[in-house]
């Protein structure tokens, strides 16, 4: 979550808050305003060998384990976006892309753009992930955020309805099935 401007990045003179329509911080001195919208990202539900992968990032708690998501980069299509994600974090290479939806998750102030990947290759995880599972679509459990709302639809389009749960992993089975 980013932290509200306090001075303006191009004057330096103190931010207030507008009164007129959303309230939005501005500069008095250079008119700057700022509209903090929200980051567009992108994950991926990731099918390999009929299985969904669920990784693990360094920074979570070891129970954790979620979908792989990334920045979309300017410039940069978000089915291209979603390839390059699961290239960098997985080693795979993506077969095919279908978009599942576009998520809100205003916590992060992102907006998720959310893909089912069917890919192939060894995984080999990247520096930010340290462990994955490889789950059974049937015994996946979905969580109420972000990402969490792609999987449970996914699995829905595929005739399972998930158990949800409050945090990515929770329920999931204690060791990492491979």
């Amino acid at each position: 979550m980013s932290r509200p401007y306090v001075y303006c990045p191009y004057c330096a003179s103190a931010l207030t808050t507008s009164a007129a329509g959303r309230a939005r911080a501005r500069c008095g001195g250079c008119g700057f305003a700022h509209y903090d919208n929200p980051v567009p990202v992108v994950s991926a539900v990731v099918e390999h060998d009929g299985r969904v992968v669920l990784a693990r990032n360094k920074a979570w708690p070891p129970t954790w384990y979620a979908l792989v998501a990334g920045f979309l980069e300017r410039d940069e299509v978000p089915d291209d976006a979603v390839r390059r994600e699961v290239r960098e974090e997985l080693g795979l290479e993506a077969l095919s892309t279908q978009l599942i939806g576009i998520y809100p998750f205003p916590r992060m102030n992102q907006v998720i753009m959310a893909y089912h990947v069917t890919a192939t290759g060894p995984i080999t995880l990247n520096e930010e992930l340290v462990d994955y599972r490889l789950v059974e679509p049937a015994e996946c459990t979905a969580w109420r955020a972000g990402t969490g709302f792609a999987l449970r639809d996914w699995l829905r389009s595929r005739g399972f309805e998930p158990r949800m749960t409050d945090r990515p992993g929770e329920g999931d089975i204690e060791e990492p099935v491979r």
